[in-house]
């Protein structure tokens, strides 16, 4: 045991005399030109390190500089700068005075990736057509070398040509690479804009073999958060898992076998696109469970979901926030494809199944090719098209709606649930605006409309026209039982800003017939409708039950939702009725009387 312990310790003592030996007789400073060197043979970027290098033995021999920039050529700006840089080297290949780096790690490092910081073509040299494919060049080009790279407490400032520019910060990255080009990679980092914070943290793999060309990998998991303006008051988090691949020369990118949670909802499917402007995003996706109440600002409070909060760092406000208009939206800038399929889905409280979506945006101009689905026992189809190009929100939608449940509809377009039954509708709407409330006050368009089973909450209108007669005579009667309320009502309905104009529904049911005409604000939450009803199986007085048998008696709702007022004169209708017998059988009278006074 003590030759043991004896051999250890000369071993130690050798390792450390022979480390002590190199870091006195090796000069790190030796090795900048070399560095110099490499880096622009390799690349042609120009590497600059500020100060004197120095060695650090514990518990990584490692070389420690201080301010370091890395150019490309021709640029304005650096690529990546940092105040302190490490080189973690090998020690054997010291002994030969050469120098092997094991690992870089930079702190407090600023990497932009903006067209500043991009390598420029010399002046005078040739110029492409726009239109024409970019030239993937291959040689002399940038390559990833080195097994370890660290990064931490970083700034990543990405650009594109023309497009706003975005600031990663919190950037700590963790890449290994192995001999065949192969990366684990480990990133967190977090960027705020518009007052939105996104934290990101993702564990991955990518074949570096082709860079700076090409990238392909697989996201073995990333989570994220996302909170802030227009977005869930709990905000957004979920995961991200898939395979990817960027094409650097042609800006493109694309990702398969995706799987996506947000929140509640659950997607896969696939991603592809261009981030060179025009932008191009084509997205295919099926979702198990799609929640959009879970995932709009706008969206009313769910009774029975249990929100789920994303924690998110917020970013101090300075200032008041900027008023958001459709200038500030990406899809200005963006070609857009949308195809989505969900099982089951919600909005706005309704369940949705077999939810399609085939949608495109060409720079700010969206069309609804499909947008069909069931609720319930119904279906929907509201094609159309949405136009953002404008400060003002230009919407055209065709909605076809079949068999609808009423009240549900009711509530997610926030009017009272008062009204029972079905709805099936075809209609041409437009106008300005998105929203609920907007549509209320700026859509216009005409609609077919036809509905069945309809019951109003509390009110039975048979049992109302009884009473009123009852309450005039107690000489007819009507036995019949009641109907479940008017089985059909028909008819064309207009909208224009706020009011819905029904100038004459007609329907009714075995045992009453009904004319219905007048006006809903929707705005104001006033309405002046009147029910023009007929209730047959009148009994007892034979004038009178035919009289009653065969007029229509007007019903009259109107006021404010909250205070709701209604007449039903059946009195007068009643004593005008009788009057107007009256007069004509005094003018029979009066007729046969004339031929005897000309007798006389």
């Amino acid at each position: 045991m003590r030759r043991v312990i004896t051999t250890l310790a000369i071993l130690l003592v050798v390792v450390v005399a022979g480390m002590t030996a190199l870091v006195l007789l090796v000069n790190p400073n030796d090795f900048r030109t070399y560095m110099v060197q490499q880096v622009e043979q390799r690349s042609g970027y120009q590497l600059e390190v500020s100060g004197g290098l120095r060695w650090h033995v514990w518990p990584q021999l490692s070389i420690l500089a201080g301010r370091m920039s890395l150019t490309a050529p021709g640029a304005s700006q650096p690529m990546v700068t940092a105040e302190n840089m490490r080189l973690d080297v090998n020690l054997w290949p010291l002994l030969s005075h050469q120098l092997s780096v094991s690992q870089v790690m930079l702190k407090n490092a600023v990497i932009r990736v903006t067209p500043d910081s991009a390598a420029q073509k010399p002046s005078g040299s040739p110029v492409a057509p726009t239109d024409a494919e970019p030239v993937v060049t291959r040689t002399n080009g940038w390559s990833f070398d080195i097994a370890k790279l660290r990064l931490a407490d970083s700034l990543l400032i990405w650009q594109q040509p023309g497009g706003d520019e975005y600031n990663f910060r919190n950037l700590n990255l963790s890449l290994d690479q192995d001999a065949s080009k192969t990366a684990s990679i480990e990133l967190a980092t977090r960027i705020s804009r518009n007052q939105r914070n996104v934290s990101v943290n993702l564990k991955g793999q990518m074949n570096v073999a082709q860079y700076p060309h090409r990238l392909v990998g697989q996201i073995e998991e990333m989570d994220y958060t996302l909170d802030g303006a227009n977005l869930p008051p709990q905000g957004i988090k979920g995961a991200l898992s898939g395979q990817g691949e960027w094409n650097a020369d042609k800006q493109q990118f694309a990702l398969q076998k995706m799987q996506l949670t947000a929140n509640d909802s659950t997607l896969d499917g696939s991603a592809e696109g261009r981030l060179m402007l025009p932008q191009q995003l084509n997205l295919a996706l099926h979702a198990t469970t799609l929640n959009l109440d879970n995932l709009m600002a706008s969206a009313p409070a769910s009774d029975n979901s249990t929100p789920q909060h994303a924690s998110v760092t917020r970013t101090p406000v300075i200032a008041e926030p900027r008023t958001r208009t459709n200038a500030d939206s990406p899809l200005n800038l963006m070609d857009l494809t949308l195809s989505l399929n969900a099982d089951s889905s919600v909005w706005r409280g309704l369940t949705l199944s077999n939810l399609q979506i085939d949608a495109s945006n060409q720079e700010g101009l969206m069309t609804l090719n499909k947008l069909q689905g069931k609720i319930g026992d119904g279906h929907f189809s509201i094609p159309g098209s949405i136009d953002i190009r404008q400060p003002a929100t230009k919407v055209a939608l065709q909605p076809e709606i079949e068999n609808i449940a009423i009240a549900p509809l009711m509530k997610a377009l926030e009017l009272p649930e008062s009204l029972q039954g079905t709805v099936s509708l075809k209609g041409d709407l437009s106008g300005t605006g998105l929203s609920v409330d907007e549509a209320k006050r700026n859509w216009q368009g005409n609609a077919e409309l036809e509905a069945t089973n309809l019951q109003l909450a509390q009110l039975n209108l048979q049992q109302m026209v009884r009473r009123a007669v009852a309450r005039v005579s107690n000489s007819v009667t009507n036995d019949e039982p009641d109907d479940q309320g008017i089985q059909q009502l028909s008819g064309r309905i207009s909208l224009n800003q706020g009011k819905v104009v029904m100038p004459d529904l007609q329907g009714g049911s075995s045992r009453l017939a009904v004319q219905t005409k007048g006006t809903v604000d929707v705005v104001n939450q006033q309405l002046d409708v009147t029910f023009n009803m007929m209730l047959r199986g009148w009994k007892g007085d034979a004038k009178l039950a035919s009289l009653l048998n065969g007029q229509s008696i007007p019903l009259r709702m109107y006021g404010g939702w909250d205070n709701l007022q209604y007449s039903l004169p059946v009195d007068d209708v009643v004593r005008q009725q009788l009057q107007s017998e009256a007069k004509s059988r005094l003018n029979e009278w009066l007729d046969r009387q004339k031929p005897a006074v000309q007798q006389h």
